[in-house]
């Protein structure tokens, strides 16, 4: 009865673990989308600055060239966070469904135990 104790005791901590990774992923996707609408709002004052508003014009300004291309690489890297977020939650569901089963086995055996 022991092992169905630590079973129980492991899939709760792979629920917990999971919770937690999924939980990392969506604090980083936060960020990254912060980051980038600050790098878009320093985009549109130099583009103020400047002027000029075309990223293929000569004399667009270096910073805002460097700005955008930073704020495209955090957007690509949010669609690939988002990709990882959408396995880590169906990573969770089943860590919580093999959970709920263990702990109803769990839970029949005490019964069980009671009765005898």
């Amino acid at each position: 009865m022991k092992s169905r104790e630590s079973l129980v005791r492991l899939k709760e901590f792979q629920v917990k673990e999971k919770r937690r990774q999924l939980n990392q992923l969506q604090m980083m996707m936060s960020e990254f989308e912060r980051m980038s609408k600050e790098l878009e709002s320093q985009i549109a004052i130099e583009e103020k600055k400047s002027g000029i508003s075309d990223p293929n014009h000569f004399a667009y300004p270096t910073f805002a060239k460097a700005a955008r291309q930073r704020a495209d690489n955090l957007i690509v890297s949010i669609r690939e966070l988002k990709v990882q977020q959408d396995a880590a939650e169906l990573s969770l569901e089943e860590a919580e469904a093999e959970f709920a089963k263990a702990a109803a086995l769990e839970e029949r055996d005490n019964a069980v135990r009671i009765r005898a």
